[in-house]
Formats: structure tokens, C-alpha cells, sequence
């Protein structure tokens, strides 16, 4: 059997690893990022590879950087035929790509060289793309920059969001992956490599890029919301503090002179302009210090003082 060593760490990754243990490669190891303290509590959590490979019974080695780490010499000691990786988070070191006799590959949820880096899902749509997908390539000392092995391409609809693209191309990567190791380990796979002048890059979203800019146009500020959705969230400022978006929808017909001002109030949402003739009805949000809720319901409670004219985006009013 070929010896596989899986590294990934998120959800995304998951789906992959599953599909390597249920197709019968031998998984004799995963490596993973470590535990990490998660929400208000601070509960250290471990990371969902590492919940899948428990499962399992497989080893797991959790450095904080695989280079030059005591974890690296015992993922080499394995001896593995192959790694794969998904969503890892770190380049790896020359010495570990040139370990396994059929390299190491990478699945990455963009169609290379476009959008490469840790935020691909969310730039595809941030951008307004009508499609992305999958890329399967062997793994270079350089982000996302080695020769292409295969690719699909996934449709993104008007409606998906960061968490349904995540799913759809989640699973498009695992069966593009099964669809490909038997051409890859049997040497019929012919490698492209990228035209690195055609590269775009999808950095980790900062908080800076999380705001809203209403002078864009709808479209835009749609993509933005839906972009961000449902991490990290899309925000706004009203009289001042901050208030999360979590979600809209384009409003055709409500134009206004002033990106930001509320032009209608309506039983579910209200509708704010922006730097064209679609507005955008909020209809899911967050008040600053408060839980997630409709906007029904901030309209009814907290937001019972917004009115036609106040102004979103505004550091203070």
C-alpha cells in the first residue's frame, strides 16, 4: 500500500482526509496545528483534523512550525510514499518535499495561479467571480506556486456565501484527489507548470478589509457582505460603534446621493444606499456588545431608534 502522510488543519481539510482513509490509503500519520483557545472562554480546542484523525486511531504530530522541529524528523523517519496536504497553513521545509518518493501535493480551493494563499474562498468572492475550484499541484518551497497536476472548476451562484463555497469546493477537492492518485502514483500525470505572470494573491483577510464602504456600488457591497460570511463578518459603524452585517440583499430602485444613509425602514430589514441605484436591505446583524440577531428583531428591541436619513459608516454622527 502507499504510505500517505496527511497535513491540514481546518474543516476544509477534512472532508479530504476522509476521502484518503475511505478509498483505503494507508494514512500512517497526520500533522496539524496546535490546540488553540477559542471563543469569549478561551477553551482550547483542538483542531477539526485533528478530531477526524482521533477517530481513526492515526498518529498525530501537532508542531507549531515543521521546520526544523523535532516532529519533522519523525514525520521523516515514517518513510512516507506521499504527502498531501490541505489547508495546512505553512510552506514546508525542502527536506520534507523531498522525501517521498511521489513528492508532496497540495489541494487548494482556487483554479492556480489565481488566488494563491490562505484566503481563496473569500476573495473569489469578494471579487465577484462567477466561478472558481479546485487545483491539485506538487508543493514547492514558494506559496502555491508548484506545477498543476489537475483542476476543476466550481460555479459560484448569486446566493453562495464563504460557508457554502467552503463546502462545495471542500468536497470537489476530495474527489478531484481520488480521481487523481492513481494517474499520479502510476507516473501518467503530466504537470503544468504556472504562468507566474498571470498570479494573483488572496492574503489573510485584515481587520481593516472587513468594513463596509457604502460608495461602492451594490453589487459590490453585496459581494463584501456574502464575502465575509460567516466569518469573519462584514461591519459597519453607526453614530460611532460598531455593528456587524452579517448579512443583505440587492434592493434595486432606492438610490440615494449620500452611500450609508437609510433610505426605507420595513418590518425585516432596512434598506441603506450606496454608490449606485442598488441599495442593500440588512436583514442579519450584530449591534456592538450584543448576540447575533434579525434585524426583525433589532427593529423591534435595540434598533427601535433607527430612522430614515441616520447614516452607517460614519465614525460619529
Amino acid at each position: 500500500m502507499t504510505k500517505v502522510i496527511f497535513m491540514g488543519t481546518p474543516d476544509f481539510s477534512v472532508p479530504v482526509l476522509k476521502a484518503l482513509i475511505e478509498n483505503e490509503y494507508e494514512v500512517v500519520a497526520v500533522v496539524t496545528q496546535p490546540d488553540r483557545p477559542v471563543g469569549r472562554k478561551r477553551i482550547l480546542t483542538p483542531p477539526p483534523v485533528k478530531v477526524e484523525a482521533e477517530k481513526h486511531g492515526i498518529s498525530i504530530f501537532q508542531p507549531e512550525k515543521i521546520k526544523n522541529s523535532d516532529e519533522l524528523e519523525e514525520v521523516l523517519a515514517l518513510e512516507p510514499d506521499l504527502i498531501v496536504t490541505a489547508a495546512f497553513g505553512q510552506i514546508l521545509p525542502k527536506r520534507l518535499l523531498d522525501a517521498p518518493k511521489h513528492g508532496c501535493i497540495n489541494v487548494h480551493a482556487s483554479l492556480l495561479p489565481e488566488l494563491r494563499g490562505g484566503a481563496p474562498i473569500h476573495y473569489s468572492i469578494l471579487q465577484g467571480k462567477s466561478s472558481t475550484g479546485i487545483t491539485i499541484m506538487y508543493m514547492v518551497e514558494k506559496l502555491d506556486a508548484g506545477d498543476i497536476i489537475s483542476q476543476v472548476e466550481v460555479e459560484i451562484e448569486e446566493t453562495d456565501h464563504v460557508g457554502t463555497l467552503h463546502d462545495k469546493l471542500s468536497e470537489a477537492g476530495s474527489a478531484l484527489l481520488i480521481e487523481t492518485l492513481p494517474k499520479l502514483l502510476d507516473g501518467s500525470v503530466s504537470p503544468v507548470k504556472q504562468d507566474e505572470e498571470q498570479a494573483t494573491f488572496a492574503w489573510n483577510i485584515k481587520r481593516e478589509q472587513e468594513k463596509i464602504d457604502w460608495t461602492k456600488s451594490g453589487k459590490e457591497v453585496y459581494n463584501h457582505i456574502r464575502g465575509l460570511h460567516p466569518w469573519p463578518v462584514a461591519y459597519t459603524t453607526l453614530a460611532g460603534a460598531v455593528m456587524k452585517i452579517w448579512w443583505g440583499e440587492k434592493v434595486k430602485g432606492h438610490g440615494s446621493s449620500v452611500p450609508g444613509e437609510v433610505l426605507a425602514i420595513e418590518e425585516d430589514g432596512f434598506i441603506v444606499s450606496t454608490g449606485d441605484d442598488t441599495s442593500i436591505k440588512v436583514t442579519d446583524l450584530q449591534p456592538s456588545g450584543k448576540k447575533r440577531m434579525s434585524a426583525k428583531d433589532y427593529l423591534r428591541g435595540a434598533g427601535s431608534h433607527l430612522t430614515v436619513r441616520n447614516r452607517f459608516g460614519e465614525e460619529h454622527e
